[in-house]
């Protein structure tokens, strides 16, 4: 009666990857932007094992023009948020979501003239 048995030990790893609601407000913001510009139609979101992405579309046929992915098995090295291109070449990587999506709110500047 004095032998313990130690209970097993439990891995708490998450079963899919999303996003947060801040990462989501910002990520549809600049979607809700570049559809009222006329750039964008459609959009996914996939939510899978290892990471979670958000792809935009100019037409729901097409291969998405941009896929902004967040894989946090990457925190420590790369950073864990990816701007990959419509040829699936990665354009942007960084630690923070906000730089990464730079790129993409440069073309909805307009120069105005007088």
């Amino acid at each position: 009666m004095s032998v313990v048995t130690p209970f097993p030990a439990i891995v708490t790893r998450p079963t899919q990857i999303g996003f947060d609601r801040h990462e989501l407000t910002r990520i549809l913001d600049l979607y809700g932007r570049m559809v009222a510009a006329g750039h964008w139609r459609d959009y996914a979101i996939a939510l899978e094992r290892e990471a979670a992405s958000f792809s935009a579309f100019r037409r729901a046929a097409e291969r998405p023009e941009y896929c902004i992915e967040k894989r946090p098995a990457l925190r420590q090295r790369q950073g864990m948020w990816a701007l990959i291109g419509e040829h699936g070449a990665v354009l942007k990587r960084g630690h923070e979501l906000v730089p990464l999506l730079a790129p993409i709110e440069r073309r909805l500047l307009k120069l105005v003239s007088e």
